[in-house]
């Protein structure tokens, strides 16, 4: 079972996120915070395998309650809940060793892969919001920024390249899959051995690290 603990300061949100999740056989919410304080305790307390986590909320933000999780139980996972106004959070919290993220209008089934990914320790982003989030990024970027992500790239064979370069485009591993004639079990391999030659805590971050390279489709 997928123990998982569900933040949000909006009683109607997270009783509408529990309903969800209590409907697949291999998820159990064991816990429910309305701050970023409850929810760092409860983790510790629980032993959670995910937390879902509002960015906006009294007491602790989400923010700051990702940085805690990240440091008192880093084995636990940590899917952020945003919406699109909250774009440069959702940088800061990728870049701070996020999950993913998961925007509040999304399908249900959206929110069971999410939570699913995360445990199996994947990371998740919605594929309405990835291009727009890592471009927004990818904008910003500095020469230096650039040259240092080309450097560290230099590691790579030409095969993990041309994987990494499709995580920089947001793909699963079973699309990647498909775009490059490789099984979806073989990327997962790649994908694991790329992160470790570019130290890279999940696919988040290694892809945004291909778009400051350039690679991806900047």
């Amino acid at each position: 079972m997928i123990r998982v603990l569900v933040t949000d300061d909006e009683p109607l949100i997270r009783a509408g996120i529990r309903m969800i999740l209590s409907s697949a056989d291999d998820i159990d919410v064991v816990a429910e915070a309305e701050n970023g304080r409850e929810a760092v305790d409860l983790a510790r307390a629980q032993r959670v395998d995910v937390v879902l986590l509002d960015i906006q909320m009294p007491v602790m933000d989400g923010l700051t309650a990702l940085a805690e999780l990240r440091r008192t139980v880093p084995d636990t996972r940590v899917l952020i809940l945003t919406t699109f106004g909250e774009q440069q959070n959702v940088l800061r919290a990728l870049a701070d060793g996020s999950a993913g993220f998961l925007l509040k209008d999304s399908a249900p089934a959206e929110l069971l892969r999410a939570v699913r990914a995360a445990a199996a320790g994947d990371a998740y982003l919605s594929p309405g919001a990835t291009r727009h989030v890592v471009d927004s990024l990818a904008s910003g970027q500095t020469a230096r920024r650039a040259e240092q992500a080309r450097r560290r790239l230099e590691t790579l064979t030409e095969r993990e390249r041309e994987v990494l370069a499709l995580l920089g485009e947001g793909l699963s591993n079973a699309d990647a899959g498909q775009r490059i004639h490789m099984s979806e079990a073989t990327v997962k391999t790649y994908v694991s051995r790329i992160l470790a030659k570019l130290g890279c805590e999940n696919r988040v971050q290694a892809a945004l690290l291909a778009r400051d390279a350039g690679l991806g489709g900047a």
